[in-house]
């Protein structure tokens, strides 16, 4: 039975940082059901191309649709066996949203896998699941980890930090070091 993972994102969610898992985690053989609270299944999120170009921080330039294939308000947390964060500029509004704060929780009360990449760590935040923790994030949201409880490490943005079910990277370079850890956690071995 394909193990099922629950991918949280939003309008304006970074490209690569829900492309690269979602597809990823598909061609493991996971059932991947990505959702956003207020749209139904069928409907698409906007995503955005986050790069440095020059600036004192990225640039944002209009990506892909995405089409959703589930709706938040339907889903049953108990169906899934692990949770995965997208980043972008989806987290800073989707984290206000009750329902995805509580979704969040019951991933770290039942200690199952967790991955977060970029600006997605703004969820776990809001969610005040940090407390004694090791992480990383986009460096913007480090003081965000240190205000929620937790500690702040800044690594390479293709590096990955692991602590208990929660791994986290800062940002899409990131992706082969995170999904290798969430692998891990969620029991998927690739020889």
């Amino acid at each position: 039975m394909a193990k099922k993972i629950l991918m949280l994102a939003g309008d304006f969610v970074e490209d690569y940082e829900i492309m690269v898992p979602y597809q990823a985690l598909l061609s493991v053989g996971c059932e991947v059901d990505v959702v956003c609270p207020g749209k139904k299944k069928g409907e698409i999120i906007a995503t955005a191309i986050h790069d440095f170009v020059g600036f004192q921080t990225y640039a944002e330039l209009r990506g892909h649709n995405f089409q959703l294939n589930q709706t938040f308000e339907n889903i049953n947390l108990e169906d899934y066996a692990g949770l995965y964060i997208c980043g972008g500029r989806a987290p800073e509004y989707i984290r206000l949203n009750e329902g995805v704060i509580l979704a969040t929780k019951y991933f770290f009360d039942k200690n199952l896998p967790v991955a977060a990449i970029c600006h997605g760590i703004q969820v776990l935040t809001a969610a005040e699941v940090l407390a004694g923790r090791t992480l990383t994030a986009y460096p913007a949201v480090g003081p965000d980890i240190k205000l929620a409880g937790g500690s702040y490490k800044e690594i390479g943005a293709d590096e990955a930090i692991t602590d208990g079910n929660l791994t986290t990277s800062p940002a899409w370079p990131g992706h082969p070091a995170i999904l290798k850890e969430f692998y891990k956690l969620l029991g998927i071995t690739i020889s």
